[in-house]
C-alpha cells in the first residue's frame, strides 16, 4: 500500500507538471493574440530617405482600417506577432584605434555630439553592443603587439599603449550607454615570432609549439582590460581566418581553428577563470560559414565551448550578391548556436559618394540587417564606429567608409545616411526582444520585424528601388497603408 501511494503521488504530481506547463503554453499564447487586438490604431513612423530632409524624422502617424486582403499588383507586409523566434542581443560597432585616434582629434563639442549620437537612446540611436581588437589590426597609425618579441612566458606583458587613445574612449563610450556596453574582442594576429611567416601582416599560421603561449595571451588581455574597468562578454577566436591580408592576419583551416579551441583556447579560458566568456567562431564571410561551423560544432568537444558563430559580409567580391542564405543553413542545422554579424564596411573610400548620397553605402547596411535578422542573426557589428576624413587612419592604407567621419583639421563631424539605416534598427529594436514573422510580397520591399519586452512591435521596412512606394501593412485584423520615398526606409511602431 505505502509504495502504490507513493506511485500515487509521483503521478498526481507529474500531472500536475504537464497541466501547469500547457496552462503556460495556452496562456501565453492567449496573451499574444489578445495584444494583438488591443494594440491601438496608429503606426508611429520615422523615415530616413535619400536625397531629402528625412534622417530618422518621425513623419507622422497612421491609421489602421478594418483588415483588406492584398492584391498581387501591391506591395504588402504581413506581420504575425505570434510566431516568435531568436532573442536580440544588440547592435553596435567596433572601437578601433583608428577611431580613437580621430576621436581625440574632434572638438569637445563634437566628441559629446559624437558619443550621443550612437549611445544615447533618447537622443541617438542606442548602440549596446562593441568590438575591438587584441592588440592591433590595419585601422591604426601603426602595427604592434603587448610583448616584447620573442617573450613565450608573456613576462612583459602589458596594454600601455592602449591607455593613450583606446580605453578612455572605450571607456567614454561605456559611460555614453548608461554605464553598460557589451564588449568582445577579437585577433588579427599573434605576434610575429609565433606565426610560421615571423609577420604579424601577410597571412602565415600560428606554429603549434606556441599554441598554450597564444592561448594565454587572450586570457592576460580580458584580465588586463577588465582590471582597467571594461568588462569583456566574449571574444572571437580569429578574425578571417581564411584570408591572407597585407594587414595583419593569420590563417586557420576549419579543422586548426577546432583543435585550437579545443585544446588550448578553451581550456585555457576556463583555468584562468573565464568561462564564461562567450566564445564565438569563424569571424569571416558568408560564404564558408556553414563549412565552418559544421566542422567545429559537430565536435562535441569544440561545441561545448562555443556559444556562436559570426561572419562578415565580404563574400560579395565574387559575383556583387551576399549569401545570405549561407546564414539561415547554420541557424537550421545549429539552432543552439548564436549568429553575430562581427564585421561589415564598404572599401575604397571616396568622399564624392557621401556628397551624392550613393544610396549603395547605405542600403548596403539595411539589406544586409533585414536578411541576417530574418536568417537567425542575434547581434549585429559595424565595422569601425569613426573614420577620419580619409577613410583612415590606416597603417597599410586600406581606406574605407564609416557611418561617421571625422575632419581632424577642422573637428567636424560628418553623419553619413548609413549611420541613420543602422540608427532605424538599433534605436528600437532593443536587447531582449524577439524577432517574429513578417512578410514583404514585393521585391523592392524588404522587411523585418521584432517585439520588445515591453510589447511594442518594431517593423523595419526598406524600398531599395528608385520610385516611392505605396504599401499595406497588416496585422492581425487590422491594415494600414504608408507612403515611403523611393531610396528609403522606415521604421513602424505598434504599441
Amino acid at each position: 500500500m505505502r509504495n502504490l501511494f507513493i506511485v500515487l503521488i509521483l503521478i498526481t504530481a507529474l500531472t500536475s507538471c504537464v497541466q501547469n506547463d500547457k496552462t503556460k503554453t495556452v496562456s501565453e499564447e492567449e496573451i499574444t493574440t489578445e495584444k494583438i487586438n488591443e494594440y491601438g490604431n496608429t503606426l508611429q513612423v520615422f523615415t530616413s530617405a535619400h536625397n531629402s530632409e528625412f534622417k530618422l524624422t518621425p513623419t507622422g502617424t497612421i491609421e489602421f482600417s478594418d483588415y483588406k486582403q492584398p492584391l498581387e499588383t501591391e506591395a504588402s507586409i504581413l506581420i504575425d506577432p505570434t510566431k516568435k523566434f531568436q532573442t536580440f542581443v544588440g547592435i553596435g560597432a567596433s572601437l578601433t584605434d583608428a577611431s580613437a585616434e580621430t576621436f581625440y582629434k574632434l572638438t569637445k563639442e563634437n566628441q559629446a555630439k559624437f558619443l550621443e549620437a550612437y549611445y544615447s537612446k533618447d537622443k541617438g540611436i542606442g548602440y549596446s553592443l562593441s568590438r575591438t581588437s587584441i592588440h592591433s589590426c590595419d585601422f591604426g597609425s601603426e602595427s604592434f603587439t603587448y610583448i616584447e618579441e620573442g617573450d613565450v612566458e608573456l613576462k612583459t606583458f602589458n596594454i600601455n599603449r592602449d591607455k593613450e587613445f583606446r580605453l578612455p574612449f572605450i571607456k567614454s563610450a561605456i559611460a555614453a550607454a548608461g554605464g553598460t556596453l557589451k564588449m568582445y574582442v577579437s585577433p588579427w594576429s599573434p605576434p610575429a615570432f609565433m606565426k610560421t611567416n615571423n609577420n604579424m601582416l601577410q597571412g602565415g599560421k600560428l606554429k603549434p609549439e606556441f599554441a598554450a603561449s597564444w592561448a594565454k595571451y587572450y586570457a592576460k588581455f580580458i584580465k588586463a582590460y577588465e582590471k582597467e574597468g571594461v568588462p569583456i562578454w566574449g571574444l572571437t577566436i580569429q578574425n578571417e581566418p581564411m584570408a591572407t591580408q597585407r594587414w595583419e592576419s593569420c590563417i586557420y583551416t576549419a579543422e586548426e581553428e577546432r583543435d585550437f579551441l579545443k585544446n588550448y583556447l578553451g581550456p585555457t579560458l576556463e583555468n584562468e577563470g573565464l568561462g564564461d566568456k562567450k566564445i564565438i567562431v569563424w569571424d569571416h564571410n558568408r560564404d564558408l560559414i556553414f563549412q565552418r561551423a559544421s566542422t567545429i560544432l559537430n565536435d562535441p568537444e569544440a561545441s561545448k565551448y562555443v556559444w556562436g558563430v559570426g561572419f562578415h559580409w565580404y563574400e560579395d567580391w565574387k559575383d556583387g550578391e551576399p549569401m545570405f542564405n549561407n546564414v539561415a543553413k547554420v541557424y537550421e542545422a545549429f539552432p543552439d548556436k548564436n549568429l553575430v554579424f562581427t564585421e561589415g564596411c564598404t572599401e575604397g573610400y571616396d568622399l564624392s559618394r557621401i556628397i551624392n548620397e550613393d544610396p549603395k553605402l547605405a542600403e548596403r547596411y539595411g539589406r544586409s540587417m533585414i536578411n541576417d535578422f530574418n536568417n537567425g542573426t542575434v547581434a549585429w557589428t559595424d565595422w569601425n564606429i569613426l573614420l577620419d576624413e580619409t577613410g583612415g587612419p590606416n597603417h597599410v592604407n586600406n581606406l574605407c567608409f564609416a557611418p561617421v567621419h571625422g575632419d581632424t583639421n577642422t573637428g567636424e563631424l560628418t553623419f553619413t545616411n548609413s549611420y541613420y539605416y543602422i540608427g532605424h534598427f538599433s534605436k528600437f529594436i532593443r536587447p531582449g526582444a524577439k524577432r517574429i514573422s513578417s512578410a514583404s510580397s514585393s521585391n523592392k520591399l524588404i522587411t523585418t520585424a521584432f517585439v520588445n519586452e515591453d510589447n511594442t512591435v518594431v517593423i523595419v521596412a526598406m524600398n531599395q528601388s528608385s520610385e516611392a512606394l505605396s504599401y499595406t501593412v497588416t496585422v492581425g485584423s487590422k491594415t494600414a497603408t504608408v507612403e515611403m520615398p523611393a531610396h528609403a526606409i522606415q521604421t513602424l511602431l505598434l504599441k
